[in-house]
């Protein structure tokens, strides 16, 4: 079985000893947190047609793809229905072609830690639907960066420069999270890593993020995405990780709009829009002139090309 090239799909999936044949069309699990910590394997050697795309793209939320290349002959005649696949199903990794990876370098890939968890964080939510305006993707940005070292919400508004008032606001028109669950989140998504990247005591993970022990870590991972850090450890990714999160919120009233599809990005872009106008940034109010929203797309595209 080891030497067995892979299907077109596979799923790669705890206890990560083996690569497990997948239709996409049988459907994925029902309930997101079966899923969760499973990524889904495509080899475009075996299958590269509009069907393979949309079944890549359309997967669960939190299912990272990891998407392996054709063989080097088929390069050239492929280029556009790779960069397709790049542009619309979102690849965690691409990997050059193999028959059959070595399980334990993907394992290596999906414990790794993003190269810029904020860039990575954004492009996963406008991926989900949560398209933030300029300003907002800046203040986000912001906030996963002092979560390195910052515990506080006050820390947080003198680190972007806003009254805690003006910031809860912000994300408040919006539909958003309130800002305390951002930096919150973003911690807990640090420790996330930690813990599956190392095999450190979950005491010393909570330390060097800032909690005073492994009990308080364990209590706030439960309240903000309903799992404990043994699971986190056993689940590899980060993808999942933000996903338990925005589902946690969207059920708790949180999150405004309905993760995934067009209905709920449009929603989302609305709110923004309306309260964009309201803080005096055109780039985000949908009825603003064509230069703007030109401005604004040109910029998204800038933003994507350096995450």
């Amino acid at each position: 079985m080891s030497g067995t090239p892979l299907p077109c799909f596979s799923l790669f999936a705890p206890p990560y000893r083996e690569y497990l044949p997948f239709d996409p069309e049988e459907g994925f699990p029902s309930k997101p947190e079966v899923i969760w910590g499973a990524a889904l394997v495509w080899c475009m050697g075996e299958g590269h047609g509009p069907r393979s795309l949309a079944a890549a793209a359309d997967r669960p939320g939190g299912v990272p793809l990891i998407l392996l290349l054709p063989p080097a002959g088929q390069l050239r005649r492929l280029r556009p229905r790779i960069l397709e696949a790049v542009e619309e199903a979102r690849p965690h990794s691409i990997l050059p072609h193999h028959p059959r990876p070595d399980p334990e370098e993907t394992m290596h890939l999906l414990r790794s830690a993003p190269d810029a968890p904020a860039s990575e964080l954004i492009d996963y939510l406008r991926w989900r639907g949560i398209h933030l305006d300029r300003e907002t993707r800046r203040i986000v940005a912001r906030i996963v960066e002092l979560s390195s070292h910052a515990s506080s919400l006050t820390a947080v508004a003198r680190g972007v420069y806003l009254s805690r008032r003006a910031l809860g606001r912000r994300f408040r028109d919006r539909g958003l999270p309130v800002p305390s669950h951002w930096l919150q989140f973003s911690r807990v998504l640090r420790a996330s890593m930690a813990l599956q990247g190392s095999g450190a005591s979950l005491f010393d993970v909570a330390r060097s993020i800032g909690y005073p022990d492994g009990f308080t870590l364990s209590n706030q991972m439960d309240r903000l995405l309903g799992v404990r850090p043994s699971f986190v450890r056993e689940r590899l990714g980060w993808e999942w990780v933000v996903e338990a999160w925005l589902l946690r919120e969207e059920q708790s009233g949180g999150l405004a709009a309905a993760l995934g599809g067009e209905a709920g990005s449009r929603e989302v872009q609305e709110r923004e829009g309306h309260a964009a106008a309201r803080d005096g940034d055109p780039s985000g109010d949908p009825d603003a002139p064509v230069q703007h929203r030109a401005e604004r797309v040109s910029e998204d595209k800038r933003s994507g090309a350096a995450a």
